[in-house]
This record gives C-alpha cells, sequence and structure tokens, in this order.
C-alpha cells in the first residue's frame, strides 16, 4: 500500500455549476477509467456535458495501484479486490485507506462553504461500491448515495457499520443492467435487499437489455433524482 496514502490529493476533472454554487456532487469512475474518462463517457450518452444550475459535478481520478484481478497489473482502482465475486472477503487495508483520501474531498467541499447536507457520493461500478463505503461507514450525514451496476460482498463492513448505527442513513438509489455480465443483475439486487432490512431507504431500478455500462434512461432517472436531493434554491423555497 505504499503507493497509496492518506496524503494523497486525487486528480478531480471539474464541471462548474451555471450559476451559484450551493451543492456538490462527487461522482466515481469504475475501475481502469480516469474522472475525465467518466465525464466524456456521460457526455456521449446524454449527447449532452451532465451539468446543474447549483451544483458543482466533481470527477476524481483513482491513484494507480496494483489490482489482483489484473494478476497485479498497475490499474487506476479505488480499491484492490481479491476477485470479482460478492461471495468473496473484501480487500478492507485498501477500501479504508481510500476512505481517508476521499474524505478529504469531501472536507475541501465543506471548508468551501458547502453543507455536508448538500453532498451526494456515487459512482459507477466499482464507484459506486466505494461511495457506499464511504458514505454509510464514515459520512452518514450526507445528501444521499448512488450506485450504478455496483454491488457490496456479501460480508462487507458496510453490512456491519450500518447494524452498529442508530442514526439518520442517506438514501440510496441504485440503477444496475440486467443484461450485466461482469457484474451480476442479482448481486445488485442482493445488496439493496440487505442494505434495505438494516434500515437504508434504498430504491433499485432495473433496465432490461443493458450490460456493465451507462445509458441513457438510467442517467435521466439519476438527473431527476439529483435535483430531488439537491433541490436548488427556487425548489427549496417552495417545499
Amino acid at each position: 500500500m505504499a503507493s497509496v496514502s492518506g496524503s494523497v490529493r486525487l486528480q478531480r476533472c471539474i464541471v462548474s455549476p451555471a450559476g451559484r454554487h450551493s451543492a456538490s456532487l462527487i461522482f466515481l469512475h469504475g475501475s481502469g477509467d480516469s474522472g475525465q474518462g467518466l465525464r466524456k463517457w456521460i457526455q456521449q450518452v446524454l449527447n449532452q456535458e451532465l451539468t446543474f444550475q447549483h451544483i458543482k459535478i466533481i470527477y476524481p481520478t483513482a491513484p494507480p495501484r496494483p489490482y489482483t484481478p489484473m494478476k497485479g497489473g498497475i490499474s487506476n482502482v479505488w480499491f484492490d479486490r481479491f476477485k470479482i465475486s460478492n461471495d468473496c472477503p473484501e480487500h478492507l487495508e485498501s477500501i479504508n485507506v481510500m476512505c481517508q483520501v476521499l474524505t478529504d474531498l469531501i472536507d475541501d467541499e465543506v471548508k468551501s462553504g458547502i453543507k455536508k447536507n448538500r453532498i451526494l457520493v456515487g459512482g459507477f461500478s466499482m464507484g459506486g461500491c466505494m461511495a457506499m463505503h464511504l458514505a454509510y461507514r464514515n459520512h452518514q450525514d450526507v445528501a444521499g448515495v448512488f450506485a450504478l451496476s455496483s454491488f457490496l460482498n456479501k460480508t462487507s463492513a458496510v453490512y456491519q457499520a450500518l447494524r452498529d448505527s442508530n442514526g439518520v442513513l442517506p438514501e440510496l438509489f441504485q440503477c444496475h443492467g440486467a443484461a450485466d455480465e461482469l457484474v451480476l443483475h442479482s448481486w445488485g439486487e442482493e445488496t439493496n435487499s440487505m442494505l434495505r432490512s438494516l434500515g437504508v431507504s434504498a430504491k433499485f431500478h432495473s433496465f432490461p437489455g443493458v450490460y456493465h455500462e451507462l445509458s441513457r434512461a438510467e442517467l435521466e432517472k439519476l438527473q431527476s433524482w439529483i435535483l430531488t436531493k439537491l433541490p436548488g434554491e427556487v425548489e427549496r423555497q417552495s417545499e
């Protein structure tokens, strides 16, 4: 773990809000990708940039590290896995280190004047898993969590943290392609069911014919959910 430490400052790709910045969204990429790569992928799927009037979007890039599923090859991954399966232990050492690194990112937003309950965290695939660890184990006061094509291992430390928790938990928005052959749809469903049994208000949206990928319908649904969790000034005044 010498290559990654709590002193790491992540590279980040920023999409500024069109108007006054009053909320922030941290969007974590999948394994082997980058913040810039995820931003471009979303742009291609939507045929336009994902932007908001009042929300800053932060696409950080995971530092390169050896990745066991690639036989120790170096990749931009948030943490290591023993294998891509929901039925094996988590590589908690690397997950915990990255939770601290990403906490620095959240702290930067708070220092800039954004309250924790105006920050959303989420991601695609491994990024969604990382976001669930970050929020449910370390930052239960964020506005919400989203996980696209993601899963937690059956004995995840997230579940243990929730068993020990008695506070209000952030809502989870989950999407999964029914045709996903890398991260099985059933793994996503099991994760959602387990989190709901532990007190998380969790939505699960299935997308028929969608593989391990982002889809336009999914991103449009996510956009709407983001605005319900982080309304702008006009929406907040009318509540």
